[in-house]
């Protein structure tokens, strides 16, 4: 889906979070030792690759008609969409595509066997026009950079184009991009897996219940939630939300819970998910912190785990709550704060008894949480 109808991508500052002051004091940490360094823009950079190549592939006439019909749908996986295609260029640009896959994968620290990663879309319906007219389209690959002025573009004779990120451009264009849902599913697996492994006590799926005797447990249920950003640009990627969860389990060690939020698509939208957040019966304490990030392509995410478990391994329980929000916040690699942030928001003290809407620390969203009782039977 276009950017101009989906915006998953949220700008948010992260300049200031006020620590929360409480009788046990603020989670401090001392310096994490140095983890393995994430790729940077490696996926942006396999993006760009891509984009150039499918331009080139694009002067078949064949190949051309068959992305098209293979994109007026909506969004289309390129590396299947050009190995079905009987055109040489096609074949070609296949081969280029599954090697670019299984590179993205590594860049962001997930699995070889995800299959296609690489997807393609219409920058905005509206293009369909010229295409219909016979203009030739353009290609480039989604950007995270909510800040863009300009983004590059290519033709079929590879040339470079740039294009104003202002308005839509009157010539029709193909973007390049993530399936950034399989891509964070699978990545917040890798999560769990690789902060279990570094010593956070996690479990990959939570447990169905708690003790039998509870005959259930208690949980903060998302009634509602919104994200905030003034512009819906036609050039950006998709990218998915997730919580991370954090409190104190059960056996005292400082705990992770991720929590996919895939239905946070646009910006300026109420959802009602009734999702489930926290499952107290994994928790020691009343209370546990919340930071909502966003994949925005380049999120490695055995990177992001051993710098979380790094930072997170040094706080002790120290008898009473000790909120984490800006422990999780320190750990993330600094390359991270640069262009489109991960980090959109926080939620501080967040209790079993919390209801109503909550406002985030950094005042880009907002959650509507209630308790709910979940039966065992």
């Amino acid at each position: 889906m276009s950017r101009s109808r989906t915006r998953r991508g949220i700008l948010a500052a992260v300049a200031a979070v006020a620590l929360l002051t409480i009788t046990a004091g603020p989670a401090t940490a001392s310096p994490a030792p140095s983890a393995p360094p994430a790729k940077g823009a490696e996926v942006t950079r396999i993006e760009e690759q891509v984009a150039r190549d499918l331009a080139r592939s694009l002067a078949d006439a064949d190949w051309r008609a068959r992305l098209r019909a293979g994109a007026d749908a909506g969004t289309a996986q390129l590396g299947p969409l050009a190995s079905g295609s009987a055109a040489p260029a096609a074949r070609d640009l296949a081969a280029g595509v599954a090697a670019a896959d299984r590179r993205i994968a590594a860049a962001k620290g997930l699995g070889a066997d995800l299959g296609p990663l690489l997807q393609v879309q219409l920058a905005d319906p509206a293009m369909r026009a010229a295409l219909d007219a016979g203009v030739a389209p353009l290609v480039a690959a989604a950007t995270a950079d909510d800040h863009a002025r300009t983004i590059t573009a290519y033709d079929t004779a590879g040339r470079s184009h740039l294009l104003a990120t202002g308005k839509v451009p009157d010539r029709p264009v193909y973007l390049v991009d993530l399936d950034s849902a399989r891509t964070t599913a699978a990545g917040l697996r890798v999560l769990g897996a690789e902060l279990a492994r570094q010593g956070i006590d996690l479990p990959v799926a939570r447990p169905a219940a708690p003790a039998a005797a509870a005959a259930g447990w208690w949980a903060t249920k998302v009634d509602a939630v919104e994200v905030k950003d003034d512009e819906e640009p036609w050039f950006k990627g998709d990218a998915e939300m997730f919580a991370l969860v954090t409190g104190f389990g059960l056996d005292g060690k400082v705990r992770v819970d991720p929590v996919d939020m895939p239905y946070l698509n646009n910006d300026g939208t109420v959802y009602r998910p009734n999702q489930i957040l926290v499952n107290w019966s994994n928790y020691k304490y009343n209370l546990a912190d919340v930071v909502l990030m966003e994949d925005d392509g380049d999120t490695n995410y055995q990177a992001l785990a051993t710098a979380i478990a790094a930072v997170l391994l040094t706080i002790a329980d120290q008898g009473a709550y000790i909120p984490l929000v800006n422990a999780v916040l320190s750990a993330v690699p600094a390359s991270w704060w640069t262009d489109d942030p991960d980090y959109v928001d926080s939620w501080y003290t967040l209790a079993r008894t919390s209801s109503g809407r909550l406002d985030g620390a950094a005042a880009n969203g907002w959650l509507s949480v209630s308790p709910y009782f979940v039966e065992q039977f």
